[in-house]
């Protein structure tokens, strides 16, 4: 499949977000549907876990001040973010940025697997534990975060790498270097991806 091909594909996801009535709790306030963003094609997706306010007035994942520093944290290691694919599983913002609720999350899950078959990925990562537990249900994000874990997901094979979000590193100055430290391994995780 071409990159034309894949976006028109996405683009179909989220018109079929904007006509299904998923989440009206989310939907009906005052929210607007961020899709996922970047290159249709790309070898590393990432997956938040819903939009927050600047997302919402932009239209587009991680603008924010999350977003700024994931800009940076992808400079570092020598990714562009053009490059990248980049989503969340809940597509509307949560009142008062609250965290996602478990059936937010169930509804939004067949057009985020929608949207991973499209892209089909060399490495899946994981930005915070919203999005890490459908992956790697059970586990706790301190004590796999930075490695990489074979998964498969609708019969194909994914190489999983849990991160700590970009937000949460912000407000607990202690993750930055830990965060650093695990985007730095992104790299090298793709070349010895098959």
């Amino acid at each position: 499949m071409d990159r034309q091909a894949a976006q028109a594909r996405l683009d179909t996801i989220t018109e079929a977000i904007r006509t299904s009535g998923i989440c009206p709790e989310l939907r009906d306030q005052p929210a607007t549907l961020v899709p996922g963003d970047g290159n249709p094609l790309a070898d590393i997706m990432f997956i938040g876990e819903a939009p927050g306010k600047q997302e919402n007035n932009a239209g587009r994942p991680f603008v924010g001040a999350a977003g700024k520093y994931l800009n940076t944290l992808l400079e570092d290691a020598g990714l562009r973010r053009d490059d990248v694919y980049i989503t969340n599983i809940v597509k509307y913002r949560p009142p008062s940025n609250r965290d996602p609720k478990p059936e937010e999350k169930a509804a939004f899950l067949p057009y985020l697997l929608e949207e991973l078959a499209i892209v089909q990925p060399k490495i899946i990562a994981t930005l915070g534990r919203h999005s890490m537990e459908y992956f790697l249900p059970g586990r706790t994000i301190s004590d796999v975060h930075g490695q990489p874990h074979p998964i498969i997901v609708d019969g194909a094979p994914y190489t999983l790498v849990p991160l700590f979000h970009p937000s949460y590193a912000q407000y607990n100055g202690s993750f930055r270097p830990i965060l650093h430290d695990d985007f730095m391994k992104l790299p090298g995780y793709l070349k010895n991806v098959v």
